[in-house]
């Protein structure tokens, strides 16, 4: 199925799972828990107060090599989204992409999303850890610190855990 098709499909508009594509077009589905999105709202909160000229969002589908991969949370400049406006899912990926791990990812995911993302333009990639501890990547290394958003925190606290 092509991205518009699964967006669209009557059946998978409601599916409490993230889907993204793999290199084949096969759909990829993940759960996602309560925690898991809270950790996205703090995160985009976060990103608002430590960033301006641009948007904070959830869900950010990006065309890559090996399918549409779907960033947790995303930070996209004004730029970014003027030259990707309409576009779904994004040709390019937005400056900083970040991707809270779940149960169900394993490392050599995470550091083939991140190649991807890179691949198509990312500047940053951050990891949030179930515990809330951020770590950020540039494309070559991992970094103390976001370059982009310096006082970003390394670790994000969720109210009543």
């Amino acid at each position: 199925m092509h991205w518009q098709e699964i967006c669209s499909h009557p059946a998978l508009k409601d599916l409490p799972f993230k889907l993204e594509t793999d290199r084949w077009g096969h759909i990829v589905m993940s759960p996602a828990t309560n925690r898991h999105s809270r950790l996205q709202g703090l995160i985009v909160r976060l990103l608002y107060q430590n960033l301006t000229d641009g948007e904070a969002f959830v869900e950010c589908s990006v065309d890559t090599h090996h399918g549409v991969k779907v960033a947790d949370v995303a930070w996209a400049s004004a730029d970014f989204l003027r030259r990707q406006a309409g576009a779904d899912p994004y040709s390019e990926s937005p400056e900083i992409v970040v991707e809270i791990i779940s149960e169900s990812n394993t490392r050599e995911e995470m550091e083939e999303k991140q190649e991807l993302y890179f691949a198509r333009g990312a500047r940053e990639f951050w990891l949030c850890a179930k515990d809330g501890s951020v770590t950020f990547h540039n494309n070559h290394a991992r970094m103390a610190r976001s370059a982009l958003a310096p006082d970003f925190p390394e670790r994000v606290e969720l109210l009543f855990g």
